[in-house]
């Protein structure tokens, strides 16, 4: 999958929320469908996501948070995406590989 391509699509016609925050929030709420993780995002940020919301998928990409935010278009590192609606994208069909 190229992962760019597919976040820049599920930016226009999705929606995407990027940052801890607002991952955090979005995941209590129950509005998050799936978390993308940048490779160096703090370890205690994920397993705390992964023990108090097992059940929303969580997908952590080879990329930096400097690399993830460039291939969303952010001129600032996103170290966490929450996927509230991919729209067009393949995005949900990423595998949860975060144990």
């Amino acid at each position: 999958m190229d992962l760019p391509k597919q976040l820049k699509n599920a930016i226009s016609s999705g929606t995407l929320l990027f940052g801890q925050n607002q991952t955090a929030s979005n995941c209590v709420s129950g509005k998050a469908r799936m978390v993308i993780l940048a490779a160096n995002c703090p370890l205690d940020f994920v397993s705390d996501l992964k023990s108090r919301h097992p059940d929303i998928p969580l997908h952590q990409v080879e990329m930096v948070n400097r690399e993830l935010g460039a291939a969303c278009a952010k001129p600032f590192p996103v170290s966490s995406i929450c996927v509230i609606d991919a729209g067009d994208s393949d995005l949900l069909t990423l595998t949860p590989n975060v144990e």
